[in-house]
């Protein structure tokens, strides 16, 4: 039977797909910027302003200024030396003129600039060879009386693929339709400040008498409008959690006399420092309530937090309940876990093992200890919120560097407690303590974590030695090295931390600076191997197994070998007190956090250590800030502010978000002020106008408040 043939619709022609396509595109880049709704386009703000409310003329335009101007095109080619390009010359009403050049053009470009048209062009003035010249300028073509602007133009965070003529259409339509009712009383509002609808208009369609500096520093009225609802919106959503978790259950674990948590203490082969003390009693204190605990313990590298962690386990176990551990990484869960083991299993503790590569028997055996209550600590990476974890009855969930996981992982582990007989029936939360070596700055700990409580270890234990930290220029390279070769002939031991693993990972580091230009940790320790042949160079990177990751780092933390070469693998819980040197190369390429961390692996003994960052010139502003910190203070404290400073609350949080900067306006060094002031008024807003309060969180936070209560 022949085959039918078919004739395309209208729809289904080759044109209208592709009039369909390009239609399409401005529209996929809105969604891809998340401008869905009308009060997302509404709240999509200018990053700038362009001022085409005045005309100036061709002689008065000042090199390396923006300017427009209008006037008649004279002449207009395509020249081909130095390289194709198109040229147009405008001559304005008194006969001066401009040259306009574009390296990349379109026939429109000629159509729209040929000899006669009159336009108005704006673009930054150069001081060409043959006078004054526009690269690449915005123009259109204007008749002699085509009114002047009388607002000032906004220009938009956008992408490619979305011009910004059609991003301003779009925004303008949902500034219209967005629902900018007031939601606030009168006497929630700083007086002085416009309101929400006066605010958003004015910003996107400012009048040209507006003052450009107060618009561009954010000082202007109508932005601390923008600011003061944000901070209120996230305080509020704060203020809700914490009210929330008040009316929440969980176990009751109270600290015994003579106990699990009293016979540790005892075990331990030190003392405890007068803050450990303080923070212990602090969550212990907790513990002992039936509400959920919802506490950050922060304090710097090497301070102890995790013999702090292992006795408010014990508090809980001895309670009869059970405590889960989750580390980031398989080499910082293993390190808790054998620490552990050698503090608890000798009181009588079980304590579980679950990791992505434990599998089979041994996986399932450890299972059923955790499912029937045996095994009092389970350790472990994400591994132990997958779906087969069952717990007898989890009373206390730790979790370890607590930014490095995402939000959601960190809610599921406080979801593994199920209502049954363990909880008489009711349902429960297990309390939470989160532990971080990144030190949060106070401004920060207002606005993201103001509905924990957080304790800090401000004391480092006895004996731990300052780190001395050097900057050293790659050139010096060699010296490093020798270096390298006295302190292992002392019987100590080196880390040497590249930021790659090998010249094929990518094209580039991201940055600007090719991979070929950095160093890489296959290749330098071939390097080392070569150089020191009469040291054991180990290598330690994220894409080996784990097993031979184990046999590596079991080697080195045994003195069996005296140089590790590594990625940043090594970053959080490597423990090896002999070790005395840190040399992180391209130290440029680190984050100021990272590298503290990373500094944090040495000084760990009683020997004085050093930390080398090797960097590579020309360095940027913003590396020369972090390795100015870095030499200046070991204070993790400072080193959070400055590095607070350098990157900005949303980078600076890391995994704590759901990936969406939760303050898009506010800055928290500026705008501490009104920070404060949402402090105050929150709690009364959320008594005297529960239904306000309910309508600010979600206009501004919508589904993202969730994450604040991770």
């Amino acid at each position: 039977m022949p085959a039918v043939k078919r004739t395309a619709t209208a729809a289904e022609t080759p044109a209208a797909k592709s009039a369909g396509a390009a239609r399409s595109a401005p529209a996929k880049a809105l969604d891809r910027l998340g401008l869905t709704t009308p009060i997302a386009l509404a709240l999509h703000l200018p990053m700038r302003y362009e001022d085409e409310t005045r005309l100036v003329p061709i002689a008065e335009a000042q090199a390396g200024r923006s300017a427009q101007v209008e006037g008649t095109v004279t002449d207009c080619r395509v020249e081909f030396r130095p390289r194709r390009q198109l040229v147009a010359h405008l001559q304005d009403d008194a006969g001066d003129e401009l040259v306009l050049r574009f390296v990349n053009f379109y026939p429109s470009h000629q159509k729209a600039l040929a000899a006669g048209q009159r336009v108005r062009v704006r673009g930054e003035v150069r001081g060409g060879f043959f006078g004054r010249e526009m690269v690449h300028p915005q123009f259109r073509g204007v008749g002699e009386d085509t009114p002047l602007a009388t607002e000032l133009t906004p220009v938009y965070p956008a992408s490619a693929q979305l011009p910004q003529v059609y991003l301003r259409k779009a925004v303008a339509a949902g500034l219209r339709r967005a629902d900018l009712s007031e939601v606030l009383p009168r006497d929630a509002v700083p007086a002085g400040l416009p309101s929400l609808r006066e605010a958003l208009f004015f910003l996107h369609q400012p009048p040209a008498s507006a003052g450009l500096a107060t618009l561009e520093d954010q000082s202007h009225p109508a932005w601390q409008r923008l600011k003061y609802e944000e901070l209120l919106a996230q305080q509020l959503s704060q203020m809700q959690s914490r009210r929330e978790r008040a009316r929440l259950k969980a176990p009751v674990l109270t600290r015994r006399g003579g106990g699990l948590h009293d016979q540790l203490l005892a075990a331990l082969p030190w003392g405890l420092t007068g803050a450990q003390q303080r923070v212990g009693d602090e969550i212990a204190a907790d513990l002992a309530i039936d509400q959920p605990m919802h506490r950050l313990l922060q304090g710097d590298v090497g301070a102890g937090k995790t013999v702090v962690a292992a006795l408010a386990a014990a508090v809980a176990m001895d309670a009869g309940w059970q405590c889960a551990l989750m580390a980031p990484t398989e080499i910082l869960a293993e390190q808790h876990f054998a620490k552990l083991v050698q503090w608890l299993e000798p009181l009588g503790v079980t304590v579980a093992w679950l990791t992505g590569r434990r599998k089979g028997k041994a996986r399932q055996a450890m299972l059923d200890k955790v499912a029937s209550g045996e095994a009092g600590l389970v350790v472990g990476t994400h591994a132990v919120i997958q779906d087969d974890v069952h717990f007898a009855k989890l009373g206390l969930a730790i979790v370890d560097e607590q930014h490095r996981f995402g939000v959601a992982q960190r809610l599921t582990l406080r979801h593994k407690l199920q209502a049954g007989e363990a909880t008489g029936g009711l349902q429960m939360e297990p309390h939470l303590l989160m532990m971080s070596a990144t030190p949060i700055p106070r401004t920060l700990a207002m606005t993201y974590y103001a509905d924990l409580e957080v304790s800090t270890i401000d004391e480092l234990p006895p004996g731990r030695t300052p780190i001395v930290t050097k900057l050293i220029a790659e050139s010096r390279r060699l010296e490093v090295i020798e270096r390298i070769r006295d302190e292992v002939v002392k019987g100590r031991q080196v880390y040497w931390v590249c930021p790659l693993i090998e010249e094929s990972e990518s094209e580039g580091d991201g940055r600007g600076k090719p991979l070929s230009e950095l160093s890489n940790a296959t290749q330098t320790h071939a390097d080392l191997t070569a150089a020191l042949p009469e040291v054991g160079v180990g290598l330690l990177h994220g894409r080996m197994p784990p097993a031979e990751k184990a046999a590596v780092m079991a080697q080195f933390s045994g003195g069996q070998m005296g140089v590790l070469v590594a990625t940043t693998v090594i970053e959080v819980g490597v423990d090896v007190p002999n070790a005395s040197l840190m040399v992180i190369e391209h130290a440029e390429r680190f984050g100021l956090a990272q590298l503290h961390q990373l500094r944090g692996r040495v000084g760990r003994g009683a020997v004085a250590s050093v930390c080398v960052l090797m960097f590579s010139n020309p360095l940027s502003e913003t590396g020369k800030q972090r390795l100015k910190a870095m030499a200046e203070t070991n204070d993790g404290f400072e080193i959070a502010r400055r590095d607070l400073d350098i990157r900005g609350p949303g980078e600076f949080m890391g995994a704590r978000q759901s990936g969406d900067a939760l303050l898009r306006f506010s800055d928290l060094a500026e705008d501490s002020g009104l920070l404060e002031l949402a402090r105050e008024v929150a709690p009364r807003l959320l008594d005297a106008h529960p239904g306000a309060a309910k309508a600010q969180v979600a206009r501004w936070l919508g589904a993202r408040a969730e994450f604040l209560k991770a």
